[in-house]
């Protein structure tokens, strides 16, 4: 679900000041802008012409015959041209500032993505970033520049309607003016409530495209309980919420155009009225021609008042959406890389492996997730040496995966320290301390690439070397069945796979990348036993020269570790060999009991 502190809006700022936010990645388009800006105002320029041929046309010719036959349709064309010409080339640049900003906030905001803190993940969902991400920085620049093209075209264009109407009569066209305190007062409150039901909408649609993931992941399940009419209540529940919103957000924006409009005909039917009283009584010198003329400019701001009246909608839409994901950069936390670079860590050769290479110390480790939790790890301490293949077992929530997760620091310690060949790991260059770690784990993970480019994950395509990690881990047969070999694309997380192949594919990444020490996390506990064969004789070339730290609950998959780690509520409780243990008679004996009695 989207973190609360998310959602926050810096309301208390301006229109101005929240699309000045938005300028490093909407502004560096300089010759679009200007582009935009000069035929903007041409075509704004070419409005009060269309008024201002009437004058002439029956002045001189319908009353005195005198205007050139050729001259009116040259003018109409000519303007027309000219109008059209700029109104496309405002459209063109517009969207070349769109979609050029949108690449760069998009990127900006995938690789803050890549860098982030952890924490995020925990904090929100899947649905909630991709939909951040992709549809409201599409929804929200689309709306936005789409909102600035009308804002720039009819406010020009007022200015020019109502310029023209000065030289007109610039007693009558004063009057105008008194629409404009009311009309702004109307686009304030209505634009405020606006902004507030965007907000809940994005949160809204945020929890009911979490729904749709949520039963999506675990179609099996729900269909295996029969909870496919409670999750339909649910889903119907959060979809009346934001349909309940929509229409409070639809209320709030047609209401804004009417009222104004009625502003707008008061003070045009005083400008009417006043007119006419000019006219009859010859003030000003007025003729048929310029009376026309100033009633068409006149009746001709009605368009862009009613437009520019509905403009706070789409304004407010697409800063409110732009907005969150502004507040995904500046708010989410980085990782905190290591200040050991290139100094106090030296890194291991990845090739060799030698014994003296990596020790694993955890010296009074303390992690607690919530201050009203029970800790997950409590005060724990263990050396790994290298070479060393430790296994850990215990119940769940013992703290298992917590401890293995410290080590790439995809976990942080509340207090104590990780020390990686006698150096804290928070010293550590985060890609260097990651290189040191290859991860088999339950739940697989493939990208939506070919065979290689998931195998070789963040490295170079070497084919040669893809091939023999493939024969390392049973796969080469397989693959080379695949219509494309290791350029087959695999499709969603390689679904088409069996279960024990997605495994084997997990070992030929881990070969691939050569790391010094190795985490296997219940890497067999899905697999039926002929798979559980292919794969373990797999991990058991894997296995070769590297420190390997084992996460399993099946026990008789960890009798060949040199150490076994009983671990209970965050602390060791036990620790040695197998057959020490199961004679020592204690919980590690309890535990493999249990499990073979399953």
């Amino acid at each position: 679900m989207t973190q609360n502190a998310q959602d926050s809006s810096p309301q208390g700022l301006s229109y101005l000041s929240r699309m000045r936010r938005l300028w490093p990645y909407f502004g560096k388009q300089h010759g679009a802008w200007a582009l935009a800006i000069l035929a903007t105002l041409v075509a704004a320029a070419t409005e009060p012409l269309i008024p201002a041929l009437f004058k002439p046309l029956l002045d001189e010719g319908f009353a005195e015959n005198s205007l050139p036959l050729w001259m009116v349709p040259t003018a109409v064309i000519g303007i027309f041209f000219v109008r059209g010409l700029a109104f496309f080339v405002s459209q063109y640049a517009l969207a070349r500032i769109a979609n050029d900003g949108m690449q760069a906030l998009r990127e900006a905001l995938f690789r803050r993505l890549m860098q982030a803190d952890m924490s995020i993940f925990s904090k929100q969902s899947a649905s909630a970033l991709s939909n951040t991400l992709v549809y409201e920085v599409q929804t929200g620049a689309t709306q936005l520049i789409s909102a600035l093209l009308g804002l720039s075209r009819d406010g020009f264009t007022l200015l020019a309607l109502i310029g023209y109407l000065m030289f007109l009569n610039w007693k009558l066209t004063m009057l105008v003016f008194i629409v404009v305190p009311g009309s702004a007062w109307i686009m304030k409150k209505l634009s405020k409530r606006l902004y507030g039901l965007t907000r809940d909408s994005q949160s809204a649609t945020d929890n009911l495209a979490y729904v749709v993931e949520e039963n999506v992941l675990a179609h099996r399940m729900v269909r295996l309980h029969g909870a496919q009419e409670s999750q339909l209540n649910r889903f119907q529940a959060l979809s009346q919420r934001l349909r309940s919103l929509a229409l409070k957000s639809t209320i709030a924006s047609a209401a804004m155009s009417p009222l104004t409009q009625l502003m707008a005909a008061v003070a045009l039917s005083t400008v009417l009225v006043v007119a006419l009283i000019q006219s009859r009584t010859g003030l000003q010198g007025a003729t048929v021609g310029g009376f026309v003329a100033f009633i068409t400019a006149m009746l001709m701001l009605v368009s862009p008042i009613k437009r520019l009246a509905d403009i706070a909608t789409p304004v407010t839409r697409g800063l409110a959406a732009l907005e969150r994901g502004l507040r995904l950069l500046e708010e989410v936390q980085v990782e905190v890389d290591g200040q050991a670079a290139g100094q106090k860590v030296q890194s291991q050769n990845t090739e060799s492996h030698p014994s003296t290479g990596p020790r694993i110390e955890f010296q009074n480790v303390h992690v607690q997730y919530a201050a009203d939790a029970s800790p997950a790890l409590n005060n724990l301490s263990l050396s790994i040496q290298s070479g060393e293949t430790v296994a850990f077992v215990g119940t769940s929530g013992s703290g298992k995966t917590t401890l293995v997760n410290l080590l790439p620091r995809f976990v942080q310690p509340s207090s104590g320290q990780v020390v990686l060949q006698g150096t804290d790991i928070q010293d550590w260059p985060l890609q260097q301390l990651r290189q040191q770690f290859a991860m088999v784990s339950q739940d697989v993970v493939m990208l939506n690439d070919t065979v290689a480019a998931n195998i070789a994950l963040g490295q170079e395509i070497d084919r040669a070397k893809i091939q023999t990690c493939l024969a390392a881990a049973n796969l080469d047969e397989h693959v080379g069945k695949l219509p494309q070999g290791m350029d087959t694309v695999l499709g969603h997380n390689a679904t088409e796979l069996s279960g024990g192949q997605r495994q084997r594919l997990a070992i030929a990444r881990a070969l691939y990348k050569n790391a010094p020490i190795l985490i296997l996390d219940e890497a067999t506990s899905a697999l039926d036993n002929e798979s559980e064969r292919w794969v373990q004789d797999a991990l058991h070339n894997l296995m070769k020269g590297r420190t390997t730290l084992i996460i399993a609950h099946r026990l008789s998959t960890i009798e060949h570790a040199d150490r076994v780690i009983v671990m209970s509520n965050g602390e060791i409780v036990e620790q040695g060999r197998h057959e020490e243990l199961l004679k020592a008679g204690g919980v590690y004996s309890r535990l493999h009991h249990k499990s073979d009695a399953a």
